[in-house]
């Protein structure tokens, strides 16, 4: 899987929880579904993505 494919499936994995926990825990969650927007939007613009950063540090992708 590529590096794109693994922070598209994570950011939409994250979007959908926030939205479950903000249904059924507290609103508030909604929050965390606006900070994943605006990084995805800061990302877009600069061509910078924080997740893609973790992804490489921990070792879940790896260059071939």
């Amino acid at each position: 899987m590529t590096l794109e494919r693994k922070i598209r499936v994570i950011a939409g994995m994250l979007l959908l929880v926030s939205l479950v926990l903000a249904h059924w825990v507290s609103p508030w969650w909604l929050l965390f579904t606006v900070f994943i927007g605006l990084n995805l939007l800061q990302s877009g613009l600069t061509n910078w993505c924080l997740m893609e950063d973790i992804l490489r540090w921990t070792g879940i992708h790896r260059e071939t």
